[in-house]
């Protein structure tokens, strides 16, 4: 089956998203986490402890949803938060439990992430990654000139 091809960029990259985004979340579901939940956690143990606007910032996720999605991974007690200097700021980092759940989610991820490697070819996998990226970076600088 070939897919329609929409004239916006940003059309086709958001259907993709989707697309791959439910992929990912069928691997995920039997641990009872989300995509987006497994990203946080991804990036907490890359990065170590962030505030949460640096996390938001990483993950290119609004403040209202990243919010919402941390508030859920406290009460599953996969993240803790401590105020930073600034009373605003939150720092988040895994917890004990969260370092657990995203070791036992790996293999789920990197099966996943195996899958659509082997699918799209390691060129194109690569390509696309490296893509990805540029387009961020782009959008963002451009984003912080205005």
């Amino acid at each position: 089956m070939s897919s329609f091809t929409l004239p916006c960029l940003c059309a086709n990259l958001r259907r993709a998203a989707r697309t791959l985004t439910q992929f990912y979340e069928d691997a995920l579901r039997p641990l009872g986490l989300s995509s987006s939940q497994f990203t946080i956690l991804q990036a907490l143990a890359v990065a170590g402890s962030l505030t949460q606007g640096r996390l938001g910032q990483i993950l290119g996720m609004d403040s209202t949803t990243l919010t919402r999605t941390l508030a859920i991974m406290r009460r599953h007690r996969w993240i803790a938060r401590r105020r930073g200097a600034d009373r605003r700021e939150w720092h988040i980092a895994p917890s004990a439990s969260g370092k657990a759940l995203f070791q036992h989610a790996t293999p789920h991820w990197e099966k996943a992430q195996a899958q659509v490697r082997r699918s799209l070819g390691e060129g194109r996998f690569a390509q696309l990654t490296q893509l990805t990226t540029a387009l961020t970076d782009l959008v963002t600088a451009k984003g912080e000139d205005q």
